[in-house]
C-alpha cells in the first residue's frame, strides 16, 4: 500500500537534483541556487533562537559555509528538514557558547548596596560601617581590597605594588570581599 508514503513534491526532486549535482561537481553556484530557496527559513530559525536580526543574518552566512562541507558528510534524504535541523543546532551552539562567556560567579561580584546608592538615608552611617569593617580585615586583605576597589587597580598592578603574587592578590581580594560582606551584614542587622 502506498497510502502511508509521503507524496513527492516537485521541489523535493529539484532539491535532490541540485544536491546530487553539487556533490558530483562541487560547484558552489549549484549549492547557492539550492540554498537560496531556503535562506529565509534559515534566517527565521536564527531569529527565533537568537532574537537578533544581525546574528540571524550571520547564521545565514555561517550555515552556507558549513553546508559546503556537511552535505558530503551526511546522507541527506530531505534537504529542507535537514537544513532546518542543521540551522537549529548551530543556533543552540551559539547560545551555549554565549552563556559560557557571560557567566559571573558570586565571588567575582559582590554589591555593597548601602554604599552604592548615595541617595538612600544613612549614607554616612554606611560609609562609617564600611570603614570599621575595613579596619577589621587583616592588613594584606585590607591593602589589596583598597587598591583594587578604591584605587581601581587591576590584579597585576596590585601585585606589583604590594609584592604579593597574583594568586595571593586574588585570594586576599576574594576573602576580603567575603569578610566585608559578612561584617556589613552583621552591622546592618540583616
Amino acid at each position: 500500500m502506498k497510502f502511508f508514503t509521503k507524496p513527492v513534491k516537485p521541489e523535493d526532486t529539484a532539491d535532490d537534483a541540485l544536491l546530487n549535482s553539487y556533490r558530483e561537481n562541487r560547484d558552489l553556484k549549484v549549492l547557492g541556487r539550492l540554498y537560496e530557496r531556503y535562506m529565509l527559513l534559515v534566517y527565521g530559525v536564527g531569529l527565533k533562537y537568537l532574537k537578533d536580526e544581525e546574528q540571524a543574518q550571520d547564521v545565514v552566512m555561517a550555515i552556507f559555509e558549513e553546508l559546503a562541507q556537511k552535505v558530503h558528510q551526511h546522507d541527506v534524504k530531505q534537504f529542507r528538514s535537514w537544513l532546518y535541523v542543521l540551522s537549529r543546532n548551530y543556533c543552540l551552539m551559539q547560545l551555549r557558547a554565549g552563556k559560557k562567556l557571560e557567566t559571573v560567579t558570586l565571588d567575582e561580584f559582590v554589591e555593597f548596596t548601602p554604599v552604592l546608592h548615595p541617595d538612600t538615608e544613612g549614607r554616612e552611617e554606611a560609609m562609617q560601617a564600611l570603614e570599621r569593617c575595613m579596619d577589621k580585615l587583616i592588613p594584606a586583605q585590607k591593602q589589596s581590597v583598597k587598591l583594587f576597589y578604591l584605587d581601581e587597580k587591576c590584579y597585576k598592578e596590585v601585585a606589583d605594588e604590594t609584592g604579593f603574587t597574583m594568586n595571593e592578590v586574588k585570594s586576599y581580594i576574594q576573602n576580603g570581599k567575603r569578610n566585608l560582606k559578612i561584617c556589613l551584614e552583621k552591622n546592618s542587622g540583616q
